[in-house]
C-alpha cells in the first residue's frame, strides 16, 4: 500500500513538472521568449549632431565636442535595494551627486561613505531619478555630462562593481567666443520641468538637451539633429555584441549670423577700454549694418562664459553669477530701458522739421536759460519757471543744424514744446515721430528678452503720477529726458532709419541656414518695419547736423582724418546720489555712422553711470571704427577745420558771422526768437 502511495506522489510529480514545463514552453513560451530578448536585444537611441552656429564669414561661434556622460539603464541595476544604494552612494562621491533624497537635503552620509559637502540647491537624488526613469528602463538615464576622462576611466575600471552604469561618449556645446558673445549666441540645457510636456509633444525625450537662451534657443528647431536609432544585441552585462539593424542619426542644420566675430571682439575690446579709463562697470556697444538691418555686432559688459552653462552649471559659478551686482547676465544691449539723453534729439529735429514748425533758416537764441511763464499767470515773472540748457553761459544763436552740432537744450525745448510765437511740437506730434522712429516698442529683433522702452503720454502720467502732462514735461522729452525711455538697440534703429534715408528695418542677426553640405537652406531677407514720413531733405539736415556735431561740435575727438564720421553725443540724467555740485549721475551714450557720404556701418555706445558722453562713450567708438576701417590706433584727426560745414544764421551780436559759438559773449542779447533771417 505504501509503495503504491510513493508511485502515485511520483506520478503526480512528475505530471505536474511537465505541465509546468508545457506552460513554461508552449502556454507563456511566448512572453518569456520576448523577456529574454528584452534582455538580450535593445533598441539604442543616437543623438543627432547639433547644427554648428558661425559668424558670417564662416568662423565657427559654436560647436560639439566629444566628451563622456555617466548614465545608468534603469532594466541592469541590481534588484536588491541594499546593492543599489552602494552604487548610488559611489556615484555619488564620483559626480558629486547625492545619492538619496535625505542626502540632498543635507543630512550626513552613512558611515564610511565619502559624500560631497555641498549640492546644489534643489538638486534631485540619484535615486529619485532612478524612480522616475523606472517608466522607461531600457533609457539611458544620464546622470552627469562632460565628466573628466579620469572619471570614466574609474567607472570603466570599476564595470563589474557597478551593473547598471555606463560610460556614454556623446558630444556637448563649445561657444568658442565665450563670454565676448555670450548673451547672444546663448546656451543649452536640460529640458526646464514646466515646458517638458511642451517639449514632449515636439518629440523630445527626458534627456535630451536644448537651446535655452539666445541663437540656441532662437534657432533650436532648426539646429536640432534627427535621432537615430540601432537595435544591438547585449550580454549579460549589459555590454554590446552587435549590431543588428540602424537607423542613422540626421545633423541639425547650420546657422550663419549676420555678426562679424572679429568686429565682435574689437567692440568688446573698445567697450572694455572705455570702462576702465572711465572708471565705470557696465555699458553695451551695438554695430549694424543701416541698409539693411543686419547686425554686426552686439556687446553687454560684463558678460558671463555660456560654456559654463552648456552641460549645468555648479552651485558656485551659478551663485557668483547672480550675486554679482553688475549684473553679467542681464543684457543691456537689448533690456536695459534708460533715459537717452541728447541722441533722442535726432527726432524733434526731423519731425520738426517735417511739420514745418522749423526750417534750416529758423534761430534761436540759446543764452543758456529760458524762463517758461506760469500758464496761470502767464505776466507774473515770479512764477515762471526756468529751464537751462547744458552750457549755462549760452551758445549764441542756433539752427537746426548747429544745434545738433553743439547740442543746444534750449533750441530743443523750444520746437518741442514751444515758447512765445512758436508753437512747437506739442506731446501729441513729438510722441507721435518718437513711435515712427522705433521707440516705445520693441524693435522685433529675434533674440528674447527685449524691452519696449516708453513713450509717454498725458494718459500715461495721469495713471502712474495723477497729475496733468505739463509743458515742461514735452521739453524734457525733447532733450530725451523726463520720462522717455529707450534701449540701445532702438537708438541704433533710429539713427540707421536717418542714415538709410528713412527706412526703419527690423534688426537681423542671422543670415540663414545651411545644411551639413554646405547647401543653402534658407536666407533671411530684409524686413521693413516701415518707411518714416520724413522728407529725404528733412533727413538730409539731420545728418549735416550729425556730421556738424563731428567736425565742429561735441565729438571733435573722432573727426578722423581717413574716413569721414558723423554722429550724436548724449548725456543722460537719471535718478541718483547728487554729486558735491548737486548734479544727478549721468549716463554716457554716443551714435554714429560712417562714412559721411555712403554710409555702411552705424552703432551706437552706450556706458551706464559713465559721465559725459562726449569724454566717455566718443572715445570707444572712435576705438571701433579705427578697427572696423583697419585704422591704426594713432590714426590722426583732421587739422585744418577750414571747410567745417557750420550752416546756419547768425545775428550780427555774434562774434563771428557763420561759426558755431560754443559760448555766449558776454554782451550777447536776451533769450529770444527769430524765426527766419535774412541771411542764408
Amino acid at each position: 500500500m505504501k509503495f503504491q502511495l510513493f508511485r502515485v506522489i511520483i506520478l503526480l510529480s512528475f505530471g505536474a513538472i511537465v505541465f509546468q514545463l508545457f506552460q513554461l514552453q508552449i502556454g507563456s513560451g511566448d512572453y518569456y521568449r520576448r523577456l529574454a530578448d528584452y534582455n538580450r536585444f535593445r533598441l539604442v537611441a543616437d543623438e543627432g549632431p547639433r547644427g554648428v552656429i558661425y559668424d558670417r564669414n564662416g568662423s565657427i561661434l559654436a560647436r560639439n565636442s566629444p566628451t563622456y556622460a555617466i548614465a545608468i539603464l534603469p532594466a541592469d541595476l541590481p534588484d536588491d535595494k541594499a546593492q543599489r544604494a552602494i552604487i548610488y552612494n559611489r556615484l555619488s562621491s564620483l559626480l558629486k551627486i547625492p545619492a538619496s533624497a535625505r542626502l540632498a537635503a543635507g543630512v550626513t552620509a552613512p558611515s564610511g561613505v565619502p559624500a560631497p559637502a555641498r549640492f546644489l540647491a534643489g538638486q534631485k537624488s540619484i535615486e529619485e531619478l532612478v524612480e522616475e526613469a523606472r517608466s522607461n528602463p531600457f533609457a539611458y538615464l544620464t546622470l552627469k555630462s562632460r565628466v573628466a576622462r579620469e572619471t570614466a576611466d574609474i567607472v570603466e575600471e570599476q564595470r563589474l562593481d557597478l551593473p547598471g552604469v555606463y560610460v556614454l561618449r556623446e558630444a556637448t556645446r563649445t561657444y568658442l567666443p565665450g563670454e565676448n558673445m555670450a548673451h547672444l549666441l546663448g546656451y543649452t540645457g536640460g529640458i526646464p520641468a514646466d515646458r517638458l510636456k511642451d517639449y514632449e509633444a515636439q518629440g523630445y525625450e527626458l534627456n535630451d538637451r536644448v537651446g535655452l537662451s539666445g541663437v540656441e534657443r532662437i534657432f533650436e528647431s532648426d539646429l536640432r539633429g534627427t535621432q537615430g536609432r540601432r537595435l544591438v544585441e547585449v550580454d549579460a552585462s549589459g555590454r554590446e555584441i552587435r549590431t543588428l539593424a540602424s537607423e542613422p542619426a540626421e545633423p541639425g542644420n547650420n546657422v550663419v549670423l549676420t555678426l562679424d566675430v572679429n568686429l565682435q571682439n574689437a567692440a568688446v575690446q573698445a567697450l572694455k577700454a572705455g570702462l576702465k579709463r572711465s572708471g565705470a562697470k557696465a555699458g553695451a556697444l551695438i554695430a549694424m549694418n543701416p541698409n539693411n538691418g543686419e547686425l554686426l555686432a552686439m556687446v553687454s559688459w560684463p558678460s558671463y562664459d555660456d560654456n559654463l552653462f552648456a552641460d549645468g552649471i555648479s552651485a558656485d559659478d551659478y551663485a557668483a553669477l547672480l550675486q554679482n551686482p553688475q549684473l553679467p547676465l542681464f543684457n543691456r544691449a537689448i533690456s536695459g530701458e534708460y533715459p537717452l539723453g541728447s541722441v533722442f534729439k535726432i527726432v524733434p529735429a526731423a519731425a520738426a522739421l517735417q511739420e514745418n514748425v522749423i526750417d534750416a533758416r529758423t534761430g534761436v537764441v540759446d543764452s543758456g536759460v529760458i524762463w517758461l511763464p506760469n500758464k496761470f499767470y502767464p505776466d507774473d515773472q515770479r512764477l515762471a519757471q526756468p529751464f537751462y540748457g547744458w552750457a549755462r553761459q549760452g551758445l549764441g544763436l542756433m539752427n537746426v543744424t548747429s544745434a545738433l552740432a553743439w547740442s543746444s537744450d534750449i533750441f530743443f525745448y523750444e520746437i518741442s514744446g514751444g515758447f512765445q510765437d512758436l508753437a512747437g511740437l506739442g506731446l501729441e506730434r513729438l510722441a507721435y515721430y518718437a513711435q515712427l522712429f522705433g521707440f516705445g516698442v520693441p524693435t522685433g529683433i529675434a533674440v528674447p528678452g527685449e524691452a519696449q522702452g516708453l513713450v509717454p503720454n498725458d494718459r500715461w502720467k495721469r495713471l502712474n503720477y495723477a497729475q496733468s502732462w505739463v509743458t515742461g514735461d514735452t521739453y524734457n522729452m525733447g532733450i530725451g529726458q523726463g520720462f522717455l525711455l529707450g534701449t540701445p538697440l532702438q537708438m541704433l534703429n533710429a539713427t540707421a532709419a536717418v542714415v538709410n534715408g528713412g527706412t526703419l528695418y527690423k534688426p537681423q542677426i542671422a543670415r540663414g541656414l545651411v545644411d551639413v553640405s554646405g547647401r543653402i537652406v534658407s536666407q533671411t531677407q530684409p524686413e521693413i518695419i516701415r518707411q518714416l514720413p520724413v522728407s529725404p531733405q528733412s533727413l538730409a539736415l539731420v545728418r549735416e547736423g550729425l556730421r556738424a556735431v563731428v567736425t565742429g561740435g561735441t565729438a571733435q575727438a573722432i573727426n578722423l582724418a581717413a574716413v569721414q564720421i558723423a554722429g550724436k553725443t548724449g548725456t543722460a540724467e537719471f535718478p541718483g546720489r547728487r554729486d558735491s555740485r548737486g548734479r544727478l549721475p549721468t549716463h554716457a551714450w554716443f551714435t554714429a555712422f560712417a562714412p559721411y557720404e555712403h554710409p555702411e556701418i552705424a552703432l551706437v555706445v552706450f556706458v551706464e553711470n559713465g559721465g559725459e558722453g562726449s569724454i566717455t562713450a566718443v572715445p570707444i567708438a572712435a576705438d571701433f571704427l579705427k578697427a572696423y576701417f583697419h585704422l591704426p590706433k594713432d590714426a590722426p584727426l583732421v587739422q585744418d577745420k577750414t571747410d567745417v560745414p557750420v550752416p546756419g544764421p547768425q545775428l550780427n551780436e555774434s562774434p563771428q558771422a557763420g561759426a558755431i559759438v560754443p559760448y555766449r559773449p558776454a554782451d550777447a542779447p536776451p533769450t529770444y526768437r527769430v524765426r527766419v533771417l535774412a541771411q542764408e
